[in-house]
């Protein structure tokens, strides 16, 4: 599975390289954009979350995407499909560097991401596991059709964090699919 590549108008998603390594740093250092996601961490304990997602799509044929733009290469953030151990659904999610943020990227990387949950992985649903307070995400999800779901809490190494868990079906994937082609 690791040879898995989409493309949309200005990205490339494939699943994470050692070259993705230095901005997969800098991106988890900042303490705003890792503020929902566990927190800062070191060059270390970043190589070890880079090796964590490499490995899902080798173990599980399925993880986060890295998201580069095909414009520069530049590596812009982790978004896709992602079925940890214990994770209260099947999940896309996703996270951007910050000079990434605002620019439409993360709604479009999510769109193709949901595609091929759906239609690739055959998924029957999609979750989104969004802290309270994180705006962002919850316009995220709110823009790609999926409804707040309550709350549910997580797994370590999240354990004790209780997430507002967004989704929706197949089904409603395929109506707000079409809604955001318009």
């Amino acid at each position: 599975m690791t040879d898995v590549r989409l493309e949309t108008d200005r990205l490339i998603l494939r699943p994470p390289t050692l070259e993705d390594f230095p901005r997969w740093a800098e991106f988890q250092a900042d303490p705003e954009t890792t503020r929902f996601i566990g927190g800062v961490k070191t060059p270390a304990e970043t190589w070890r979350l880079l090796a964590t997602v490499a490995g899902a799509w080798s173990l599980t044929g399925v993880g986060f995407f890295s998201v580069i733009e095909k414009s520069t290469g530049l590596w812009l953030g982790r978004i896709g499909p992602w079925r940890p151990h214990g994770w209260p659904g099947a999940e896309v999610g996703w996270s951007l560097h910050p000079d990434a943020t605002g620019k439409g990227y993360a709604q479009e990387a999510a769109i193709a991401s949901m595609d091929y949950a759906f239609d690739v992985l055959g998924w029957d649903d999609v979750i989104h596991t969004i802290e309270n307070g994180n705006a962002a995400s919850t316009r995220l999800a709110q823009r790609l059709g999926s409804r707040n779901r309550g709350k549910a809490s997580l797994p370590e190494p999240f354990a004790g964090v209780v997430a507002d868990v967004w989704g929706q079906t197949r089904a409603e994937w395929a109506v707000n699919r079409e809604t955001l082609r318009r």
